[in-house]
């Protein structure tokens, strides 16, 4: 490999160590400047730099796009979510024998209405199935198919389905007739869908790559671990009349903390499950919102489907800008649980690595107890409710 090279890979990594280092509670996080820098390195160098080792994200997801990836279920840097709780801690909790494959409700052990949350297929069983949210599992595999039709359903790109949006699609479907096949619920369903993609919402490599290096499709830093300090931050309300800070939030109760944008079609499709979460634990955990850089602006990797819902808006160059685009969102979601507005330096998304979405529980004393996937594939409120559910049971039991 030419020394030119392996200096540029150096510079490279250098600075990807430098950004992804894990940061002190109270220091900004810092953008990653890889983009001309990174293009220039030819790809089978870059391959070879990190042959057998595991790349930065930023790194893996440079590669598959550079290789021709949209962004896909698994592709360079979407991956599983990071959980402190899982079937085997349950298992141990409610006092289960070592081979046990179920935990019946008589078993359960834990706050009453929990049980039906963590049985997640209602089969009155708890078993590791209904705790495993990866890519690979039936029932997600499923989940994301049901997702991309209700957006399709959802007209008003609220994440509420309506009874006239619904019956819509039944008079589209039926064409006059009183009833609708299997097949004619397909065509009306999947007509135009392709690569996962809605019709017109594929994007170019040079949408992507623009993306990336922008922080628009996600932040090149990592994110606090699984139980590191969560990393503070203060922010203000959007209509700047109260100012929070997360460390003075963190103690007597866990705190879930949610990012996201307004032209994020698959955020906007699944927030309200997330308020429906906020409110069933509203005595229980804090709720915050983080509004972050737009995913989708019309200056960037834009949707068609965005537009047939009313949502076009250009990335926000100040402040003022982003908080009133964000101010359109909550007229749009009507959110109960309290929003903040990232700085126009996406400081806070980047130190959580928080675009275009991503859910977090953080534990009474201020450690990261659940850190979702990257959005909008790792952005599961079902998982981040078992997570917190789990976090609760643990609290309850410590002493």
């Amino acid at each position: 490999m030419p020394q030119r090279t392996c200096s540029r890979i150096r510079n490279v990594v250098m600075a990807m160590a430098l950004a992804t280092t894990g940061l002190a509670a109270d220091e900004p996080a810092v953008p990653l400047p890889l983009g001309p820098e990174l293009q220039n390195i030819p790809l089978e160098d870059l391959e070879k730099a990190y042959e057998g080792k595991t790349a930065p994200e930023g790194i893996r997801m440079y590669l598959a796009i550079a290789k021709g990836g949209r962004m896909g279920p698994g592709e360079g840097w979407f991956g599983p979510s990071q959980a402190r709780y899982s079937w085997d801690w349950l298992a141990k909790r409610c006092d289960l024998e070592a081979d046990a494959t179920g935990l019946a409700r008589e078993a359960y052990s834990g706050p009453a209405d929990g049980f039906d949350r963590l049985d997640r297929n209602r089969d009155g069983v708890i078993t590791r199935f209904d705790l495993d949210w990866s890519d690979e599992n039936p029932w997600v595999e499923h989940a994301y198919l049901v997702n991309r039709l209700f957006r399709q359903m959802n007209k008003t790109g609220d994440g509420k389905l309506t009874r006239e949006q619904w019956m819509a699609l039944f008079d589209d479907a039926a064409n006059g007739k009183d009833f609708v096949t299997a097949s004619e619920l397909r065509s009306q369903w999947l007509t135009g869908l392709g690569g996962g993609f809605l019709p017109g919402d594929a994007p170019t490599k040079e949408m992507l790559l623009k993306g990336l290096f922008s922080g628009e499709v996600g932040s090149l830093q990592e994110g606090p671990a699984l139980n590191a300090n969560a990393p503070d931050f203060t922010l203000k309300t959007p209509d700047g009349s109260q100012t929070v800070r997360l460390s003075e939030t963190i103690g007597k109760q866990p705190v879930v903390l949610v990012f996201g944008n307004f032209t994020c079609g698959p955020f906007r499709a699944m927030y309200a499950e997330v308020d429906e979460i906020a409110r069933r634990y509203r005595d229980q955990a804090v709720f915050l919102g983080v509004y972050v850089r737009e995913a989708h602006p019309t200056d960037g990797w834009h949707m068609q489907s965005n537009e047939k819902v009313g949502v076009s808006v250009a990335q926000p160059k100040t402040l003022t800008e982003r908080t009133a685009v964000a101010q359109q969102c909550f007229v749009r979601l009507k959110p109960s649980l309290p929003w903040l507005v990232d700085d126009v330096d996406d400081a806070t998304g980047h130190a959580y690595s928080g675009m275009p979405a991503r859910l977090y529980v953080i534990d009474t004393a201020g450690k990261v107890a659940y850190k979702s996937g990257r959005g909008p594939f790792g952005f599961k409120p079902g998982e981040m409710e078992q997570a917190l559910l789990m976090t609760l049971m643990d609290r309850a039991q410590s002493p």
